[in-house]
This record gives structure tokens, sequence and C-alpha cells, in this order.
């Protein structure tokens, strides 16, 4: 699982060009898979059939794509100047490696010295517009001749364990749901499952519309990453939940409001197998549950998360033990939907 999840983490895959992620969860998977297709939005939809035929009632789902950036223009001088793909934190952006493009091209994201700067200007958050990616080309010509405008640039960070159980990261949203998958596929399974590992989940859960619409399921669980703000800076009931203290439950996010029945369900689960769980106290972000669950007539849908400090930063935090714990407890709901 470890292994896993780091692996998936070096990826890249910012929304919409989810391409390294998807193929190589498909070369994972494939040999476990009784069918396996993508679909028009660049959806991985795996069906593997179980001990108990279910035909569609339940699908997991988790996102592949991470955030990032994408080239908007070149100026004269060779330098990129770029926009946000997905939520980010303009202040966590000077100075960060970047990969930009399907070449790889290294970047490094640049600002004005603070040399250069007056006081005032140190005093404020520097805008989009004033940073830059450096590739090292010496004019226009040169950088656009390595790299191209809607280019998308991933973050580029070392997946490292440290501390005590703890892994530093980018993409750690949601590479630690596609892990909790890839493994669940790689075991028998007491009932047909469709798994789906979505695209474009961090700019409008686009993917996971167009897969609940095509599959229709009646129960869908989706596994995530989610917010931990657990920093001493912030009052305790604006810390969400901790990595370390257990799978985070959804009940109610910035999108969704989750089944009550699924929701009690995993908290018995979880008790009755002396796994630790946790719940958010400050309710904020959204997943693809969003989207599935106002698909067609409606969809039943349930979250299971990792408490994931730094969320959408190049360097996030997560706790190895809550990924682990993520996938017993998905086992556990599988094993649960089957015997109903």
């Amino acid at each position: 699982m470890i292994e896993t999840l780091k692996t998936l983490c070096s990826l890249s895959g910012v929304s919409s060009r989810e391409d390294e992620v998807r193929d190589y969860i498909r070369k994972r998977v494939e040999p476990y898979a009784d069918s396996i297709r993508v679909d028009a939005l660049g959806n991985l939809i795996v069906f593997k059939r179980g001990a108990k035929p279910a035909g569609n009632k339940l699908m997991l789902c988790a996102h592949m794509d991470e955030v990032g950036l994408m080239v908007k223009s070149v100026t004269d001088e060779g330098y990129l100047k770029f926009g946000c793909v997905g939520g980010i934190d303009r202040r966590i952006l000077l100075g960060k490696r970047v990969s930009v493009g399907e070449k790889g091209i290294p970047g490094i994201i640049g600002l004005k010295a603070i040399h250069l700067t007056t006081a005032e200007e140190r005093k404020k958050v520097p805008k989009l517009t004033d940073l830059y990616i450096d590739i090292g080309a010496k004019d226009k010509a040169e950088a656009l001749a390595q790299v191209e405008l809607g280019d998308v640039c991933a973050f580029v960070s070392d997946a490292v364990e440290f501390g005590d159980g703890m892994l530093k990261a980018k993409a750690i949203d949601d590479r630690v749901g596609c892990a909790v998958m890839v493994k669940l596929l790689e075991e028998e399974l007491p009932m047909d499952c469709a798994f789906v590992f979505t695209t474009m989940e961090e700019v409008g859960t686009r993917g996971a519309f167009g897969a609940a619409f095509d599959l229709t399921p009646e129960i869908a669980l989706v596994l995530e990453g989610t917010t931990a703000a657990d920093i001493p800076a912030l009052e305790p009931e604006r810390q969400v939940c901790w990595p370390g203290k257990g799978p985070v439950l959804s009940w109610m996010d910035g999108g969704t409001i989750y089944d009550r029945e699924l929701f009690e369900l995993l908290r018995a689960l979880a008790e009755e197998n002396g796994l630790p769980w946790q719940m958010k106290h400050y309710l904020a972000g959204g997943t693809d549950g969003k989207a599935i669950q106002r698909t067609k007539a409606g969809v039943r849908v349930a979250g299971i998360s990792a408490a994931v400090r730094y969320l959408h930063a190049p360097s996030s935090v997560c706790s190895l033990d809550d990924a682990q714990r993520m996938l017993d407890l998905a086992r556990l709901f599988i094993r649960a939907m089957a015997e109903r």
C-alpha cells in the first residue's frame, strides 16, 4: 500500500492531463479486471466480478487529477506566464519546481528579487501576474521551441516518509484514494464492483458526473483526501481533522450531504473492528460525491477520506496509518454491501 501510494504521488496528472496516472493504474489493475475502458472524459472504468453478482449496485470512486498550472503566454525574454488549474494558494508558489508539458521541461517559479521590491510590496501576497516560470530559455523563440501555450505544469516533489509514520508528497489528494482502489482490485471481492478513477475533479467534478451517468450505480463510495488544517495557529473549531487519528467519515461538506444510513454503517464498521475514525469539525471543500449524488434520479453516496495537511501544495502530508485504515474500512464496507 505504501509503495503504491508513493509511486502514484510521483506521477504527473494535472486536471485534463491525467494520462500518466491512468496508464500506470491501467497496467497495474488490468490482470485483475473483468472489463476495463476509458470513457470520453478520460475516466478509467474498471469492472471486477466478485463472489456475489450485484450488477450496478456499488461504484467506488477516486480522482486521478491534481492541481497544477497552465501556460498562458511567453514573454519576449522567454519566461512563461501561467494560470492555476484548480484551487492553489499563490503564497506557496515562489521557488517551486515544475515540469512543463508532455516533454517534462524543468522549470522554476520565479518573482522579482526581494532586493528590488518596495516595503509596501513586501507586505502583499504576489499576484499571479507577477510570477513566471523560468525554463532557462534565452528568449521567446527558444522558449516556444520547447513548450506550447496551453501546456500544463505539474509540481515536482519527492515522496518522502518522515517523522512518526508520515508521508510528504504532492498529489496525496487524491492518489491516496487511487491507491486504496488499486489494492482492492488486486484482491478477491465478495461482490461485483465498478471502480472509477475519475478525471477533472479539481476543476468541477467533471469526470465523475459522466461516469456516474453512464454506470447509474445505486450506491457510491468516494475515497478522498481532505483538508486537515490541524496547525496551532487555527482555533480548535476550525482545525477540521487530524492526520493519524483515523479515516475521516463524511457526513456533509461544501457540495454534498452524504447518505445518513451509509454514514452510520461506516461508523459501526469502524467501531466494531477497532478502527479509529473521525469527522470534520469544520465544513469546507467538496468531492466527486457532489456530482455523483445528483446523477439521474440520484445516487446514495458515502465517503471515506484521509486527513491531509497543506492540501493542494507541492508538499502535502498524511499519515500512512490512515491510508492503510482507509483500505481496511473500504474492504469492510464492500463486505457489508455484499451481505445486503
